[in-house]
């Protein structure tokens, strides 16, 4: 990392880039736990006393939504409660809960102990959000652009790296051993943040005050053009991994569906990983707005010859491809909040922008499920160009009208 600079301990906190390393490694930690369930959740659930295959997929596609749900009410409190009292607390509640909630569904005894065991992990967690709004908030304003891209690579390559962990080590150890592992893993993350993060002084006592103006500058034009953004950008993430097996078994042999669903899902993730600090980056240079337009239109245009594939390889190239374009998103949306709202807010509203994600990954299967099942595997992805286009010239259309705002103002 680049050495701390006089504007740093002007604009931001002069302990920014130690921040930085510990929310990376914080979110990695803890995005890994949340997701190395994902390859054993069915045998789990099978292994608590639920036996009929059609049971078992319904209850473990309620058992996975469940902590999505519950982090999506609670986003925007812990949001407002970090503004009020300060963001390493939540910090600290986050990683101590996600610890506690990881430990005890490995001890859980029904299925129905399960689900509300995530249900708890949704609502006592969201570390990695929680890291978003504190670099957000406590980086310089000329940085923050590659800090949240560099902290997006550390959650995508969590979300990556724990189902791979999640296959290999119940083998090993046994499903209720690798939950415990997972809590204490999440117990190191909950020690370094404790002990090693630093979050300027009095920065809580400062924010304590939330006027009721606060809260309408906080829903403006840039802020909800973001919300819909961020939900747009799980969308079309989603929209497509409900039908990518099914997909690609249509001209890919038999034994090899699997494989190349895996690496078409990997390919993207690679991608964002790979571009996310560098379009932050760019975002530093050129304005957040210019990198979240071009963003949009390049998935937007990359989804058409994805729905014209023939070969495995081209659809695994493509889905590459596309996450380079998504990975610039993320850490685009945060800075656009963050240059929009009032300190004492900021928190609430990346909040919000959290809970808008969330809502995308439910809807986003949702939508692709149900066009792949009544239309046909091409035109989801049809349908979610289509978005994205909309979607990128709805925000133009928000920079033109915040910038003659602030011309006129």
């Amino acid at each position: 990392m680049l050495s701390a600079t006089p504007a740093a301990l002007v604009d931001g906190n002069r302990y920014w880039q130690r921040n930085l390393a510990v929310c990376v490694f914080g979110s990695f930690t803890t995005i890994i736990a949340m997701t190395l369930l994902l390859p054993f959740l069915p045998l789990y659930i099978e292994q608590l006393g639920v036996t009929h295959p059609a049971a078992i997929s319904q209850w473990s596609g309620l058992a996975y939504g469940a902590t999505f749900f519950s982090a999506a009410l609670t986003a925007p409190l812990w949001g407002r409660l970090g503004d009020r009292y300060g963001r390493k607390l939540m910090l600290i509640r986050a990683s101590l809960g996600m610890a506690i909630a990881m430990t005890l569904l490995g001890m859980a005894h029904s299925v129905g102990q399960l689900v509300a065991l995530r249900l708890l992990a949704g609502l006592l967690g969201g570390y990695a959000s929680g890291s978003m709004i504190l670099v957000a908030t406590q980086t310089p304003k000329a940085r923050t652009g590659w800090a949240l891209g560099v902290l997006s690579s550390g959650i995508m390559a969590g979300n990556v790296i724990g189902p791979l962990i999640g296959g290999t080590l119940p083998p090993l150890i046994g499903i209720r051993a690798t939950f415990i592992v997972a809590g204490a893993v999440i117990f190191i993350s909950f020690l370094v943040t404790t002990f090693l993060l630093k979050e300027e002084p009095g920065s809580g006592a400062r924010r304590a005050s939330v006027s009721t103006a606060g809260n309408v500058i906080g829903f403006s034009q840039p802020v909800v053009a973001m919300l819909v953004t961020g939900t747009l950008l799980m969308v079309a993430n989603m929209s497509i991994e409900p039908i990518i097996t099914l997909y690609v078994a249509q001209w890919v042999a038999s034994s090899h569906v699997t494989l190349v669903a895996g690496l078409t899902m990997a390919s993207a993730a690679l991608g964002s990983i790979i571009s996310a600090s560098w379009l932050g980056r760019l975002a530093d240079r050129v304005g957040s707005w210019n990198v979240i337009i071009g963003c949009l239109l390049a998935a937007s245009l990359l989804l058409i010859p994805q729905a014209l594939v023939t070969q495995g390889w081209q659809l695994v190239v493509l889905r590459f491809f596309m996450g380079l374009a998504l990975g610039g998103l993320l850490p685009c949306i945060a800075s656009v909040i963050r240059h929009n709202v009032p300190d004492n807010i900021a928190g609430k509203m990346l909040g919000y922008s959290t809970s808008a994600q969330y809502l995308g990954q439910v809807v986003g299967p949702l939508m692709g499920g149900m066009i792949g099942g009544h239309f046909g595997m091409r035109p989801v992805f049809f349908g979610t160009c289509v978005l994205l286009l909309i979607g990128a010239g709805y925000n133009w259309l928000a920079r033109v009208n915040a910038d003659a705002f602030k011309v006129n103002s």
